[in-house]
Formats: structure tokens, sequence, C-alpha cells
């Protein structure tokens, strides 16, 4: 198997058997955690998302989105919520800056997997301006969500 064909299962995976998806799964908040959402949309082809991101003690205590869209959107969503759990919120931010550099790049910055995980998968999406921002819709939101979690956190 190519590398592409496994980037190309990870994505059909992941747009199958999405992790984090459902806003209101019964998930109990450690003491202390604050959280922030972002609602997301992309107004080319209609897909959008609204990602949920609770901080506690630094950390990403919990990540959960609810959106519709094309396999690429719904997979990045999955993927993005399997990267998140447990990391320090600074660690999530250079996740998050490195995957946008890959998809921005037109194909120009190749993937790192030990830093992305199975987001590398989507380094190919690059050379397609258009699906780029379906790959980074959740990761848009996310970033918007952890900004307003860190900023609650601090009042």
């Amino acid at each position: 198997m190519s590398l592409d064909q496994l980037y190309q299962q990870i994505i059909l995976e992941h747009a199958k058997e999405r992790h984090g998806n459902g806003l209101d799964a019964g998930v109990e908040f450690p003491a202390g955690a604050a959280s922030g959402q972002s609602h997301q949309l992309n107004p080319t082809c209609g897909d959008e998302i609204t990602v949920r991101v609770s901080v506690a003690g630094g950390k990403v205590s919990d990540l959960r989105w609810d959106g519709e869209g094309c396999s690429i959107s719904m997979a990045s969503a999955s993927v993005l919520t399997e990267l998140a759990e447990d990391l320090d919120t600074a660690e999530l931010q250079r996740i998050i800056d490195s995957f946008r550099e890959v998809l921005r790049s037109r194909g120009k910055v190749a993937a790192d997997p030990e830093i992305l995980g199975d987001a590398a998968a989507f380094e190919g999406v690059s050379r397609y301006a258009a699906r780029v921002k379906c790959a980074m819709l959740s990761w848009v939101a996310a970033e918007d969500a952890l900004t307003q979690a860190l900023g609650r956190q601090e009042s």
C-alpha cells in the first residue's frame, strides 16, 4: 500500500467513524474547567462545524464537535479530536499552526507525522485550494474556541 493510499484510507475511516462528534455527549468537565465554542461555515461548499474546547490545568480536557459537510471536513474534525486529547494548550496551538502551514503551502511543505499524527494524511489536500478550507474548518473553529477558553480561564 502506497503512502497516498494509506492517507486516503485514514481519511475515509475518520469520515465514517467520527471521533468526538456530538456536542451533547454527557461529558463531565473537571473542576475549574473553562470552555469556548466556535461555529465556522465554509460558504464555498456549505460545510459547517461547531467545535467546543474545554481546558483545565493548562491542558485540553475535552474537544467535541458537531457538523455537516464533505468527507474531508468531517474526517479532519475527527482527527483533530484524537490529536487534542490531553495536550497542553500550547502544544495544541503548535499543532494547529503546523497543520495550517502544511495546508496553505500548496504542496511545498511536507507534513511531519511525528507532529501531526494522522493529520499528516491531509497533506495531499494542500494541492487543491478549494479543499483546503474544508480540511481547515474544524481547526479554525478549535483555535477560536481554545482562545475563548483560555480567556475565560484567566478571568
